[in-house]
């Protein structure tokens, strides 16, 4: 059994996650701002399928990605400097949500990106908190991530490519616009073959809880990023 959180309930300590389903902490509450914004101060995010009540996780040990020990293949180097793509920040949010939530995932019968988690998010971008890179090319929009900030962490959700490495594209701009910014790490939740090839690696929650308590604390507060601050920075340094 898991603790029931209604709406004044306080998440339970993380130690009381469960090993087995890894991390599997609280069930219920809901997923206002306030809820959220607690959840991910505290290591904790919201996952579940459609018709599931929300469960919140906290898993143990944890897949993060230091800004920058992202792996830049030959390839993908060779890509960021010569393509034709434009990539920008929090200019497209909704379509980014709605694109990670259609593309199929191995594995997966549907998606844990419901309408409901889609509106929970658009409302914390509102806010200044949740962010989306987006890569663009000929003007449609072809890959692109979104995530959480606050202070100097970043709590990645999910990505989405249209074309080949348009995600990756997205991922390097970001960990180059966070590097810059003094961020200290990008939480990427679960382990996962594809985030360990890009240069994730897991820690132990303690070990990531500590880093987690001393950035949220530091930076500059919510608000939207600039559209532009990222676009061609790798080509400017070809």
């Amino acid at each position: 059994m898991i603790p029931w959180l209604y709406a004044d309930t306080p998440f339970p300590p993380v130690a009381q996650a469960l090993k087995e389903p890894n991390g599997l902490l609280a069930g219920g509450g809901d997923l206002s701002p306030l809820r959220l914004l607690a959840a991910y101060r505290r290591g904790i995010f919201p996952w579940y399928s459609p018709g599931e009540p929300i469960l919140w996780w906290s898993p143990d040990p944890r897949m993060v990605l230091f800004p920058g020990a992202l792996r830049i293949t030959r390839s993908l180097a060779k890509t960021l400097r010569n393509a034709d793509y434009r990539v920008t920040l929090d200019s497209a949010f909704a379509q980014v949500i709605a694109a990670c939530a259609a593309v199929p995932r191995p594995g997966q019968n549907g998606t844990w990106i419901t309408t409901e988690m889609q509106q929970a998010y658009i409302r914390l971008h509102a806010l200044g908190y949740a962010h989306s890179i987006e890569t663009w090319r000929g003007g449609q929009l072809v890959g692109g991530l979104y995530g959480v900030a606050i202070g100097r962490a970043f709590c990645g959700e999910s990505m989405f490519s249209h074309v080949t490495d348009a995600s990756k594209i997205a991922l390097a701009h970001l960990c180059r616009f966070l590097a810059e910014r003094g961020f200290g790490i990008i939480d990427c939740q679960m382990e996962t073959a594809h985030l360990t090839s890009l240069g994730a690696r897991p820690i132990p929650r303690d070990d990531y809880l500590a880093r987690l308590a001393a950035l949220v604390e530091q930076g500059d507060g919510p608000g939207r990023w600039p559209a532009d601050g990222i676009d061609g920075v790798f080509r400017k340094t070809k």
